[in-house]
């Protein structure tokens, strides 16, 4: 379980982590994983009839952990729950890992592990550059859907959530081995780009006022955007001009030259705004991963297709439509999934559809994600239920909506402008970064922080704010975006965590030449320095549990207790000052240097940067 004598590992600080004595482990098991093993077979060698049972292990304010099983079993086995919770005791190995098991109540098992058993543990996680996370043991393929921005449209508060969400998960999924193919299924094919289209034709004064405006960034995105504005408000007062926007639809779908000259200049243009949005967001969008509903347009046909003959689909009033017993509207008629609309063009169920036989026979996914926001379930349960009926989605594939919640203001209303207006991404961004700035600044002066230390903390604790409290949040959830809250040092906030890093990094700026970390398990810990360490063994866990469940808070929630288990630690340890002598100050920075990593890998995967002094 321990770091054997005279190993060594450089930590984040630069010097070298040993253990003091002690045994290596290959793998890492965690002290619940431990003891949950040797409670289970108590159980078997109390009942014989309880092979693998589930103690049921928890953590617990009465001890380390409590053991719950032992109720179960004796209803089972109708015996007296207490006598049986005794003889599973009896039945517990004398061994390093456990010091002291009480009977409570009626046959609930407190469970107290060693001091030796946690430092111990947390050393062999130190010496593994992974902090003792294993990686999944039959890694699969999973697509996950995410940050869906429209090409000629500027990017607002409504797509942040699936970026941050889906951009954490991506990170999750591949720490743990998964292969991850991440698919940004932007807007650009359909009515709105033969509209566009025929609008620039018809109005090639402003094509070539956007040809000597030609530039990157916000700016020309704001210009597509009144373009596209504009184009709409025609779209819907003329007739005339609706009907020759919908032809040139079928010219682009049928590979018009001119026309698709014209969406790829409007593709290409909007790809580098997102690139600049993303680049704010510190979020990476990879132009291999940008597979829109244009890169399905070849299949649009031969889906619908396939769905008629097989007769999933049929056609009813001029269209092919997809019907559900359980899907009527107020009037109690059915409401059918849409393949194709009764003037020959597809929606964006025929996308979908097509995406999922692309995800699923050409890059044999077996795990669909799609982050999208919850005004979207009725969609993919549709969608997915048609794939299962076509056979594109069998049995051995995994299709899953994540739909999350609404960016709500401090009125508890869709987040908007003054004027009613979907908030600018970018704006909320920058007023996030000026924000963090000015709380930086104020901090960063004290402590001698460069103009340059001040600009780049600013962005990354006024953009890890964003996120967190994105992040913090349960996915089905609405949430209030505050930004006076979001950057607080005080209370669930990421600076709040980013400061405990930036703290830990403080005490080994002043840690003496010969002061370094080093495991010592023969020493004994105080309740804030065991309360830590129990905590720190929990970060394999709890990824694996977001992992499996898909669900990014549990990680937040997990690295905020830890800084908050740090902060306690640091304000009742002294650290560098440890009366226990020097085996104490190595100890006690060792549980510093491990804390730190942890915290820099945990925000890290939520996508997270963590400055080294604030």
């Amino acid at each position: 379980m321990y770091v054997a004598a005279g190993t060594t590992r450089v930590g984040e600080s630069g010097r070298p982590i040993t253990s003091s004595n002690g045994s290596f482990m290959a793998s890492v098991a965690s002290l619940s994983a431990s003891l949950q093993q040797r409670v289970s077979a108590a159980l078997a060698a109390a009942v014989p009839s309880a092979t693998g049972a589930d103690p049921l292990l928890r953590r617990s304010d009465r001890a380390d952990f409590q053991a719950n099983g032992v109720l179960g079993l004796a209803k089972k086995a109708k015996a007296n729950p207490r006598e049986l919770a005794g003889a599973v005791v009896t039945a517990l190995p004398a061994d390093e890992l456990i010091a002291e098991v009480e009977v409570s109540g009626p046959g609930f098992l407190n469970i107290t592990v060693s001091d030796a058993a946690i430092v111990g543990t947390l050393a062999a996680r130190a010496a593994d550059d992974r902090l003792g996370v294993p990686l999944k043991d039959a890694p699969g393929t999973t697509v996950v859907d995410y940050a869906q921005p429209n090409v000629a449209k500027e990017m607002h508060v409504g797509h942040l959530r699936s970026s941050v969400i889906g951009d954490a998960l991506c990170k999750v999924l591949e720490f743990g081995g998964e292969q991850v193919v991440r698919r940004h299924h932007i807007g650009d094919w359909g009515t709105q780009f033969g509209m566009l289209v025929q609008y620039l034709i018809e109005h090639p004064h402003e094509l070539d006022h956007a040809a000597d405006e030609k530039d990157a960034g916000e700016a020309s995105m704001s210009r597509l955007d009144r373009l596209y504005k504009a184009s709409g408000a025609l779209f819907k007062s003329d007739e005339a001009f609706k009907e020759r926007a919908r032809r040139r639809v079928v010219d682009l779908q049928a590979g018009d030259p001119e026309t698709l000259a014209l969406w790829q200049r409007f593709v290409d243009e909007s790809k580098i705004y997102f690139d600049s949005v993303y680049r704010k967001l510190d979020i990476e969008i990879r132009d291999e991963d940008i597979v829109g509903e244009s890169g399905y347009n070849d299949m649009l046909a031969e889906t619908c297709d396939l769905l008629e003959k097989s007769g999933v689909a049929v056609w009813s009033n001029g269209a092919l439509c997809v019907f559900f017993d359980d899907v009527k509207g107020k009037d109690g008629e059915p409401v059918p999934l849409i393949v194709r609309k009764t003037d020959g063009g597809y929606g964006y169920a025929a996308t979908d559809l097509s995406a999922i036989r692309n995800r699923t026979g050409e890059l044999h996914a077996d795990t669909l994600l799609y982050v999208v926001d919850v005004r979207q379930t009725l969609h993919f349960r549709m969608v997915f239920e048609t794939a299962r009926r076509a056979g594109w989605l069998t049995d051995d594939v995994t299709a899953r909506h994540l739909p999350f919640g609404t960016l709500l203001g401090k009125d508890g209303k869709p987040f908007k402008t003054r004027a009613g207006e979907s908030v600018k991404l970018e704006d909320l961004l920058d007023e996030a970064v000026q924000r963090a700035t000015a709380v930086v600044r104020e901090k960063g002066e004290k402590i001698g922080l460069t103009e340059d230390e001040i600009r780049t903390n600013g962005e990354q604790v006024g953009i890890g704010a964003v996120k967190y409290a994105d992040l913090s949040t349960s996915l089905g959830k609405d949430y209030v975006f505050d930004l006076d809250r979001m950057v607080s040092l005080n209370g669930d906030t990421s600076v709040y965590i980013q400061y405990a890093y930036a703290r830990t990094r403080s005490i080994f700026r002043k840690a003496a030449e010969g002061q370094r970390p080093a495991a010592h398990p023969e020493l004994a810990l105080e309740p804030s320095e065991r309360a830590l360490g129990l905590h720190l063994d929990a970060f394999a866990e709890t990824l694996a549990e977001v992992a499996e469940v898909y669900e990014p808070h549990r990680l937040a929630s997990y690295l905020f207790q830890l800084a908050s288990l740090f902060t306690t630690f640091y304000e009742q340890c002294p650290v560098l000052t440890a009366e226990g002598g020097p085996a104490q100050v190595e100890n006690r920075l060792f549980l510093c240097e491990l804390t730190a990593r942890t915290l820099r890998q945990g925000l890290s995967l939520l996508g997270i940067r963590t400055p080294e002094r604030l």
